[in-house]
């Protein structure tokens, strides 16, 4: 067994890790380990940098965890997938690179809960500016100089694209202009994690790429973090296997687990921190009875309403092999074409009645028909609209199924668990049809493919929903936020998990409750804003920038 010594050791690359490793090593005097699981995130594979490609680092478990679920009670008891990043860049390695921040109300939200109190929007607008390089430049909203590069895509690539938001439109609601700006609710363009010249912008292209050299950064790859260690209650060092031998490193100052919203709790409970009762059970020796520890567990789960398209301007024949060569070209020589775009460049957030607050549906829009990570493709020219809530109020858990750190944990969601669920599930089925009858879809509606016409009374919905409905892959809240007297808190407002010494987790994980959107730039923020924190660094100053508040603004619902 080696043993070394730094001052803050950080488990998981991913996109908190990445943003730590990379903000903490900008203070000279200070040496961080940063230690991944998985692999480099090759330079050379294309599957990782080539946004097109986004269906293939899910497959196989080359850059994928490739989890699946229990059986999901209320969803046929169907094993679930539960992608997540097993490579530099944790999960922004294999993400659909859409950015989207979340809500303001969101962040208010998580405000309201004590000891929370500068987590509202206004603190946290800053960050997400701190991280950023838009293309479009710097303004209220939006950085000009983050090491996360941020595109919106042209207007022209596609027409379908411009009769998905025009059709929103028609049907009743707003376009916005931006939806991470002012106004997310409506109709808009959907911004992505790429750069100008069409690549993937991951947490390690963006944040690792420039601290890799420092020499106060050491990164370990393929190595898989066993358990923390403790003197007494104060974390002091982790334990990880790497080459087949075990090795112990020391933490000076801290250790701050970044694994995401499975692996944190898993490998706290394997640390011996989460309820007691379940630490017994497998004779893993207590250090801090943690009620929360796995609990909160969240997601976002959608589905693809399907069309056939009468003109044959989708995607379809970029799935033909022949096409293939000529857009890998394209884009490796040019960083242009169909292989510089992750091709969701259209999309909107809405609200299915009056008394929701902020949007409780989101909507990416595709042109083209199959399943998100590349499964089975339409065979005909065709386009979709993934549709799914935002803040179910079904809860699930991450449990140990072994004190072996390769052993995958026990994941149940419980999806679908709450009458809220299957009613804003049906009213997602009927807003979406409503949108595509509009005459901006007249020239390219086909025939409905998925759920099919004839699926229309709430039961059939419902069977459909529980057949084929599918995670966005957002796992979160499984260590959540807050003061020491909620039940379920694991962290504070800083991270630091309650009763223990020199321990932070900081992911994902920490969520108090799910954002609405997808979670790598969120997450990104809270580890830009904790890394000011750890560093002892004044927080930015909050943001005056205004924001939209829907208040008697309308909105739709389809019964």
């Amino acid at each position: 067994m080696s043993t070394e010594t730094f001052d803050y050791i950080i488990i998981g690359s991913g996109s908190a890790g990445g943003v730590l490793a990379a903000r903490l090593s900008e203070d000279a005097g200070v040496s961080v380990l940063l230690l991944e699981a998985g692999g480099p995130d090759y330079r050379l594979d294309w599957r990782t940098q080539m946004p097109a490609a986004l269906a293939y680092p899910l497959m196989g478990t080359t850059y994928n965890w490739a989890y699946e679920t229990e059986p999901e009670p209320y969803m046929n008891h169907r094993r679930m997938s539960c992608g997540r990043g097993k490579a530099l860049g944790g999960s922004s390695t294999i993400n659909g690179m859409c950015y989207i921040r979340g809500n303001a109300l969101d962040y208010d939200g998580w405000a309201q809960n004590p000891g929370l109190e500068d987590w509202d929007y206004r603190h946290c607008l800053p960050y997400f500016r701190k991280a950023e390089t838009y293309d479009r430049g710097a303004n209220d909203y939006h950085g000009g100089d983050g090491p996360l590069h941020v595109t919106t895509p042209k207007a022209d690539n596609n027409p379908l694209y411009r009769a998905f938001i025009e059709a929103g439109r028609q049907a009743g609601f707003a376009e916005t202009a931006d939806l991470n700006g002012y106004r997310q609710e409506g109709f808009g363009p959907m911004d992505r994690t790429t750069t100008a010249s069409g690549r993937r912008c991951s947490v390690s292209r963006g944040y690792l790429d420039l601290a890799r050299r420092r020499g106060n950064l050491t990164v370990r790859t393929r190595a898989l973090s066993d358990r923390v260690r403790f003197a007494g209650r104060r974390a002091i060092g982790v334990d990880y296997l790497q080459g087949g031998k075990l090795h112990t490193a020391q933490a000076a100052r801290e250790v701050l687990v970044c694994g995401g919203a499975i692996a944190s709790p898993q490998l706290l409970l394997r640390s011996g921190v989460g309820p007691a009762d379940e630490l017994r059970a497998l004779d893993i020796p207590l250090v801090h009875d943690l009620p929360g520890v796995g609990r909160n567990l969240q997601d976002h789960l959608e589905m693809y309403i399907q069309y056939a398209c009468r003109q044959p301007i989708t995607l379809y024949p970029a799935l033909k092999w022949w096409n293939k060569p000529k857009i890998g070209a394209e884009w490796l020589f040019l960083g242009r074409g169909l292989g510089a775009s992750n091709h969701f460049e259209a999309g909107a957030f809405i609200r299915t009645g009056d008394d929701v607050p902020w949007p409780n549906i989101q909507y990416h829009f595709l042109p083209i028909a199959m399943n998100y990570d590349g499964r089975n493709p339409v065979e005909c020219h065709g386009f979709q609209a993934h549709v799914g809530s935002m803040r179910s109020p079904s809860t699930g858990s991450v449990r140990l199924a072994s004190r072996d750190p390769r052993v995958h944990p026990r994941i149940l969601f419980n999806y679908m668990s709450c009458e809220q669920d299957w009613q804003e599930f049906r009213a997602g089925v009927r807003i979406t049809r409503e949108i595509i009858a509009q005459r901006a879809f007249d020239a390219y509606r086909g025939e409905e493919l998925k759920p099919g016409p004839s699926v229309r009374t709430d039961a059939e919905i419902d069977a459909f929903v529980r057949a084929h409905a599918e995670t966005a892959y957002h796992p979160s809240c499984s260590c959540k936020m807050g003061a020491a007297s909620d039940p379920l808190a694991v962290v504070d407002a800083q991270g630091r998990v309650h009763g223990l010494d020199g321990l932070r987790v900081i992911d994902a994980s920490i969520m108090p409750r799910i954002a609405t959107g997808n979670l790598n730039a969120p997450t990104i923020m809270l580890a830009e804003k904790l890394a000011d924190a750890i560093r002892g660094r004044s927080p930015l100053p909050p943001s005056t920038a205004d924001y939209y508040v829907a208040g008697n603004a309308p909105a739709r619902h389809r019964a």
